[in-house]
């Protein structure tokens, strides 16, 4: 069967919750605006201790969003990663399937779900973030999702996947399916912590294997050392196709030695979460219907701009994404 889009990264559980001050985060010993690694039990304790303040659950990670965000718009997309045999990794599950009608999930067996505790501000949508990796970190190898590979137009990886554990060698044996069968690859930074802690193999990576290359602004900063509007070129020199998400300001999207500036569409924020790979997964979407450069850029912001418009990081609402996709082909 051929596909779209692609992709194998880490499968974390989003649960959300939105906090009503900051004397929540100081309760918790938590820095506004940051993400906290956590153990397993670590992080048990701080949702029992929110979880009374109601949490929205639904699939996530930077990968899975973006494959999750094509599949709602209509992609046919299909993504790997490993849970495991618990309550999560069964919710996991449906939600992916909900969007993309199914997954080629991993269950490993008596091992816990990833997962990422997200505390929203009310007063201005900034998340602070708790995670656990869990089982996430696991996939140790692709198995028959290297035939689906073979037949997708683009395989998207996310940054995180680089950090190590044995999905790193999962990841680059995906990026040598997808060389050898001529699949596109695209590759999200994901984090500014990931440009900083593996920069040097993050540039080899783009320069030598990617085709589509998504970075924020302080990314994008970090691997040039040059201010975002100076550095899309340079990356625009490394893949086919160089993206930098500026949030407010819009994205800046380079190709063939062209910028384009992309403006954002503005609405109310209540949750900035995903926001970045929503731009991604509706980027990936339009590029994948052959829609000019300039069109990818603006269902990417339509996409984002809905996206932190709600709670939660995949927009679900098809009838929303069906007047985005018109909006822009119109």
């Amino acid at each position: 069967m051929s596909l779209d889009v692609v992709g194998v990264g880490n499968a974390i559980m989003d649960a959300l919750v939105r906090i009503p001050d900051e004397e929540v985060l100081d309760q918790l010993g938590l820095a506004r605006g940051q993400m906290t690694p956590a153990d397993h039990n670590r992080w048990h304790q701080v949702y029992d201790a929110v979880h009374a303040l109601g949490v929205e659950i639904h699939s996530g990670g930077s990968c899975a969003n973006v494959v999750a965000t094509s599949g709602v718009l209509g992609a046919r997309a299909l993504f790997c990663g490993q849970v495991g045999d618990d309550l999560f990794g069964n919710k996991y599950g449906d939600s992916m399937e909900a969007a993309c009608g199914t997954h080629a999930l991993v269950v490993a067996e008596g091992k816990v779900s990833g997962k990422c505790l997200s505390l929203i501000s009310r007063k201005d949508g900034e998340r602070t973030m708790l995670t656990d990796l869990g089982t996430s970190v696991d996939l140790a190898e692709l198995g028959s999702f290297a035939d689906r590979i073979r037949h997708a137009k683009v395989l998207h990886l996310e940054g995180y996947g680089l950090l190590g554990g044995p999905v790193k060698q999962a990841v680059y044996d995906a990026m040598d399916v997808a060389r050898e069968a001529n699949v596109a690859i695209s590759l999200d930074c994901a984090d500014p912590f990931v440009a900083r802690i593996c920069k040097d193999e993050l540039i080899a990576v783009f320069r030598s294997r990617v085709d589509i290359g998504f970075f924020n602004r302080e990314e994008a900063e970090i691997l040039t050392g040059k201010e975002a509007h100076e550095a899309i070129e340079e990356l625009g020199s490394w893949v086919s196709v160089a993206v930098v998400k500026l949030g407010a300001e819009g994205s800046l999207v380079r190709a063939s030695g062209q910028t384009f500036q992309v403006p954002v569409f503005p609405t109310q924020v209540l949750d900035t979460t995903g926001a970045g790979d929503s731009y991604a997964g509706a980027f990936l979407y339009a590029w994948t219907r052959g829609l000019s450069l300039d069109k990818c850029g603006e269902l990417g912001s339509r996409v984002a701009a809905l996206t932190v418009g709600q709670v939660g990081a995949v927009v679900r609402d098809r009838a929303a994404m069906a007047r985005a996709v018109a909006a822009v082909s119109a």
